[in-house]
This record gives C-alpha cells, sequence and structure tokens, in this order.
C-alpha cells in the first residue's frame, strides 16, 4: 500500500462526496481522503455531527463542506447533486458508506418498515447517488466509485437476514456497475469489512475486545488505495477482516 500512496496530496483538485460522513467508518474515510487533498462533500442527516467532522478536517489543513441529506429521499439526493455541480463541476470519487441495520431478529419477525429502511438506505440510496454522480464522472472520463459492503454480504448471518440481502445485492450492484463504467475510465470498487470499532453495531464493554475489531481507519487506508490505484490496475473488491477475532 506503501508504494501506491506516493504523495499524501494526491487527490489535489478532486472532489470527493462521502456519505454517512458523520461518524465511524464515513468520518474516517472522509478526513484521509481530505487529507490526501480532496475536497470532500460530506453526507448524512446530523448537521452537528457533520459539522464537527468538518471542523476536524479543517483543524487538519483539510477543505470540506456539509450537505445535509436524507438518502432515502429521491428529490434531496437529486439537489445535492445539483449543489455538487453548481459549485464545483466535478465528482471524481463517491463513496457510498452511509449504512442502517436491524440485528438480532429472524426474518420471519422482522417488521415490513424496518426491511424498506434497510433496503432503502442501504441499496436504493447507493443506486440514487450512483445515478447521480456518474454522469459528472462520465463527463470528466475518469472517476471511482467504493461501496462500503460488509462481510454479512457474503456470508450467512442468521437473525440478520435482510442487512445480508441488502449487503449481497450491493455487492451484486458493485459489479455489474463496474463493467458498465469502466470504458469511461470509472472504477466501481467495494470494501467488505467484518467486525468494526463503531457504534453500528453497539460498543463494546471491553477495551480489550474493541481493539481486537478492525478500526475505522483500517477501512479509509482501503478505501485510499482503491482510488489512488495506477491506471492500469482495477481492484473490484477488498474483504477486510480482523487479525484475530474479537
Amino acid at each position: 500500500m506503501a508504494e501506491v500512496l506516493k504523495s499524501n496530496k494526491e487527490l489535489e483538485g478532486q472532489v470527493a462526496v462521502v456519505t454517512g460522513a458523520a461518524r465511524g467508518i464515513g468520518a474516517a474515510i472522509a478526513e484521509k481522503l481530505a487529507a490526501m487533498g480532496a475536497l470532500v462533500i460530506l453526507t448524512a442527516r446530523d448537521q452537528a455531527a457533520l459539522d464537527g467532522v468538518r471542523a476536524k478536517i479543517e483543524r487538519a489543513g483539510g477543505s470540506a463542506t456539509v450537505a445535509v441529506c436524507d438518502l432515502t429521499d429521491e428529490a434531496a439526493i437529486q439537489k445535492l447533486g445539483e449543489t455538487v455541480h453548481t459549485q464545483t463541476g466535478r465528482c471524481d470519487v463517491l463513496v457510498n458508506c452511509a449504512g442502517v441495520a436491524t440485528a438480532g431478529t429472524p426474518l420471519h419477525e422482522l417488521a415490513p418498515h424496518d426491511w424498506d429502511a434497510m433496503m432503502d438506505v442501504n441499496l436504493k440510496a447507493p443506486y440514487l447517488l450512483i445515478r447521480t454522480f456518474a454522469p459528472l464522472m462520465i463527463a470528466g472520463k475518469y472517476g471511482h466509485i467504493v461501496n462500503i459492503s460488509s462481510l454479512a454480504g457474503k456470508n450467512s448471518l442468521p437473525n440478520g437476514a435482510a442487512y445480508s440481502a441488502s449487503k449481497w445485492a450491493l455487492n451484486g450492484l458493485t459489479y455489474s456497475v463496474a463493467e458498465e463504467l469502466r470504458q469511461y475510465n470509472i472504477r466501481v470498487s467495494v470494501v467488505a469489512p467484518g467486525s468494526v470499532n463503531t457504534h453500528f453495531g453497539g460498543v463494546d464493554a471491553s477495551a480489550e475486545k474493541a481493539a481486537r475489531k478492525i478500526q475505522p481507519a483500517d477501512v479509509a487506508r482501503v478505501v485510499a488505495m482503491l482510488v489512488t490505484q495506477e491506471p492500469q490496475s482495477f481492484v473490484s473488491e477488498v474483504l477486510l477482516r480482523p487479525t484475530m477475532k474479537p
């Protein structure tokens, strides 16, 4: 990875849109891309949390703007695209990181609204965002789209079937869209981490157990590698596992 990341400003002049940027993996990815020189558009629903991430990026010398957006609202995503187009005229990197999960419930007991929520955020939102930003990348003949999936999209997840299904579907979407867009010099990749030390799956009481999990910065480093690949290479999928099981 050190050979790929030749400079910490390799993304100078580029624009990156990161969803789920208010905390956890999304915030870590946004901070990493900003440190590499990109102007990062921070997107989520929590204005205060996004402002905090932006302030942290700016204190470190990076550039970021906040764009509050409800990813379950198609019109809001369209407005986000129009705003980015008007303000920057480009989108070089799109990271679909926002996700929701309802775990611990067998499928036959899962409420339909919980199913819909997971499919809307984990699957439909990436589709809408790609639909919104791919034309900007096509116009620029360059781009990277990175979808943050999960090892639950590779393995069975008892009592988490709907979440698993949304991530399996996201993987299939990624592989297919990659074939559609590669002719325009746009690479579409998926990162599927295992247990990550965030509030997403609940806070661990044991600091030792939390430390054994993948850290958000680990995922951010993978994304940094993906968006700085050499022109002739294309990493389509990364499975990221903790060295020791938590």
